[in-house]
């Protein structure tokens, strides 16, 4: 079972990649924006565009500094770490989904079974945390019913 934890650990990984990618592209093609703006504007019209590009690159350096937020609490994770209480790092299976305690990256696929990749701040997380199988809650109407924890 160690093997499913690892491919899904590995899963939030290259989200985490491929959101870094998208900022920092999004950052430089601001820079590069606002560096042509410099070259063919005037006036107001250049200090509102730059002002623009500005906000936007701000927009993303925040939403990089949350990606490395991200970062730090994946590192924690051990794949490899067994319990039989719903903590970070677990696996938990239940009658209306099947989630695995991390970070939000949304959904995953291993060996064609759909998981959420969810944080244990998150509604669900919060709802999972220090529950066994066997254990019963209900949420937005849904009762749900943990079948095991891997």
């Amino acid at each position: 079972m160690s093997k499913l934890k690892e491919q899904l650990y590995l899963q939030c990984w290259d989200y985490i990649k491929k959101k870094e990618a998208e900022i920092r592209k999004t950052i430089a093609d601001a820079q590069e924006a606002a560096n042509e703006d410099t070259k063919s504007s005037a006036g107001d019209k250049f200090e509102t565009g730059r002002e623009v590009m500005q906000q936007e690159i701000d927009l993303n350096l925040a939403r990089r500094n949350e990606l490395n937020k991200l970062k730090l609490t994946l590192e924690k994770i051990i794949p490899a770490q067994k319990s039989t209480t719903a903590l970070p790092g677990s696996v938990v299976v239940t009658n209306n989904g099947n989630y695995y305690i991390t970070i939000s990256a949304g959904p995953l696929n291993a060996d064609n079974v759909s998981y959420y990749a969810v944080s244990i701040a998150s509604p669900i997380g919060t709802q999972l945390s220090g529950k066994k199988a066997g254990d019963q809650f209900t949420m937005n109407g849904k009762k749900f019913v943990i079948e095991r924890i891997i």
